[in-house]
């Protein structure tokens, strides 16, 4: 929630189009056929293709989405190298994709709450990613638990939505671990990706002194339009200069080598909350500076449920709509470009995020 609660609050979904008579004739204009990314192996980006299948019944419970934009994510990187195995005993063909932003064009039996042509967002809280259950964003029509979907208000710009998206959700939440920012200075690993991004924006509207660190020079000015105080610029893969007992919160989306100096770098009574780990899971840290009075916490939108979607997507989009927050810097590619994606995500120094178009 937002320290303004009029920012959050007071919002109301729009009163949805009427079921009847919507259903049939955006249930009869689907094509018998879809697109899709598919991959039948681990690998790098070439393994990712662009292929048409058939679109399978809807089962109760679910709803189905037409894909306006998805974005990229490291997950969708490391689920396709294998580095984050499937988890299902026949993993492939398999679509990558974790979130999108669309529009419902039919429901299955027992959804009650949602209707045909609301413009929805979900990020399918387990269903696809490692765990699968359903195939991936990274297509024209994605199918998915009703309980996974939340709407979105009118007015808004999807791309921006879309941009915050999963990023600005793990941003959200991940900071609520730090407790209270006003007036709390707060650093911002990999400030210039995504979750970085939506963080060091966030950070500021929750009244934060925000610094955000970089690797490239060529991020910083970026990273200061988001908000941020100051950006640090460090040699990518190595450890931060960043002193001893600088920050109040620090929100870390890299760990690897850089996990101690942010830890070296807590204030007594401090917070960090790792959220990612693109620099390495491999971490260690100096066991004396667990002695000292800090918390080293974590979060992962693999615990996310519905009613933390909705909280969560409100205070985003009550941002965007009030102009206290503005979406990390983005770009559009069509989706059957998701090899392009991964190859300049994966290289290093994407500032902000990739999003795909199924349009």
């Amino acid at each position: 929630m937002w320290p303004q609660g009029s920012l959050a609050g007071g919002w109301t979904l729009p009163r949805p189009p009427s079921r009847t008579g919507a259903k049939a004739e955006i249930v009869m204009a689907q094509p018998q056929v879809a697109h899709a990314i598919v991959m039948d192996r681990y690998g790098g980006p070439e393994v990712l293709t662009w292929r048409a299948g058939g679109l399978a019944p809807l089962t109760p419970g679910l709803v189905r989405i037409r894909t306006r934009l998805a974005a990229v994510n490291h997950t969708d990187l490391k689920i396709r190298a294998g580095i984050w195995p499937i988890r299902s005993a026949k993993p492939f063909p398999y679509t990558p994709g974790v979130e999108l932003v669309g529009d419902i064009v039919e429901l299955a039996d027992g959804v009650m709450d949602l209707e045909i042509g609301q413009t929805v967002i979900t990020m399918m809280q387990g269903l696809g990613g490692v765990r699968a259950e359903h195939p991936g964003a990274y297509a024209e029509f994605v199918s998915v638990s009703a309980s996974a979907v939340c709407p979105l208000p009118p007015d808004l710009d999807l791309a921006s939505v879309a941009a915050l998206g999963l990023a600005g959700v793990t941003a959200f939440e991940g900071l609520g671990r730090l407790g209270p920012l006003t007036g709390r200075r707060l650093l911002v690993t990999g400030a210039a990706g995504g979750v970085g991004s939506a963080a060091v924006a966030i950070g500021k509207v929750l009244g934060a002194e925000v610094h955000g660190l970089v690797t490239r020079q060529n991020q910083v000015d970026r990273v200061l339009a988001q908000g941020a105080r100051r950006a640090i610029v460090v040699d990518r893969g190595g450890p931060a200069m960043l002193g001893v007992k600088q920050y109040d919160g620090i929100f870390d989306t890299v760990g690897g080598a850089g996990f101690a100096p942010c830890v070296q770098a807590l204030v007594d009574g401090g917070t960090l909350c790792l959220v990612g780990a693109v620099g390495g899971g491999d971490v260690a840290f100096d066991a004396w500076d667990l002695i000292r009075p800090v918390v080293l916490t974590g979060y992962s939108t693999e615990t996310l449920d519905g009613v933390a979607l909705a909280r969560a997507v409100a205070a985003l989009c009550a941002g965007l709509q009030a102009g206290v927050l503005s979406p990390p810097p983005y770009e559009i590619l069509p989706l059957r470009q998701a090899q392009t994606a991964h190859r300049r995500l994966e290289a290093g120094g994407q500032v902000g995020r990739i999003l795909l178009s199924a349009e």
